[in-house]
């Protein structure tokens, strides 16, 4: 069952939803929205119930500019805080070992908590990671994970505009990550029906690359 929070951050307090795992709890990602859209969006609705069962628990929560109501993303420094402070809430309410990660925005601000606030994390999730605005094909938004020694896993689509297939690539190869590729999938997940292989949703296709790389990450 669905439980809801409330995290404190001093001059707001953010809601928060954790979603258990269905059947063996395997690890609890504290997952970040994306700029455009808060931790209810359908596509966190539908992140959350795949990983579930597949065994990740999911700790959504909303940045304090949506709580807000606003469209205006906050300074970084208020980003990566709330991280932390999502992150914290989840390690005391849910099972270990502990990931951290979120869709576009939410991932980006996470991989800076975890360099800026120290985060002890078992490893990220970024789903759409933004590389770089679209059309405008740029590697500097990926600098600071140098600084990253866990394991990192990227979930991108085939069609995403923010993430050249060749720059994600090279990205990921520098800092040893695992990058899947969500067929016919844009930064969204919109797929093109028609031309798309594979007969499981794009979601549930996530949820299966996710739960094959914590199969060679985790300790056993």
């Amino acid at each position: 069952m669905m439980r809801e929070y409330r995290i404190d951050l001093g001059e707001i307090s953010v809601g928060a939803l954790l979603m258990p795992a269905r059947g063996t709890h395997r690890v609890t990602l504290t997952l970040g929205h994306g700029a455009g859209a808060g931790m209810t969006h359908t596509s966190m609705q539908a992140i959350a119930e795949s990983f579930a069962d597949v065994g990740i628990a999911t700790l959504r929560y909303n940045f304090p500019f949506k709580e807000r109501g606003r469209s205006r993303v906050d300074a970084q420094a208020v980003s990566t805080a709330t991280v932390a402070a999502a992150f914290e809430c989840a390690g005391r309410e849910s099972p270990g070992p502990h990931l951290v990660g979120g869709h576009s925005y939410g991932g980006r601000m996470a991989s800076h908590a975890v360099v800026d606030h120290q985060l002890d994390v078992a490893g990220l999730v970024f789903c759409s990671f933004p590389l770089h605005m679209p059309r405008k094909p740029d590697i500097k938004r990926a600098e600071h994970l140098d600084g990253i020694s866990a394991p990192m896993l990227f979930l991108s689509g085939t069609r995403d505009g923010m993430a050249q297939p060749d720059l994600l690539n090279d990205v990921a190869t520098r800092n040893g990550a695992t990058v899947n590729w969500l067929d016919t999938a844009d930064h969204g997940y919109k797929v093109l029906k028609r031309t798309r292989t594979r007969p499981d949703d794009v979601f549930d296709e996530m949820a299966h690359y996710a739960s094959a790389w914590l199969d060679n990450v985790l300790p056993a």
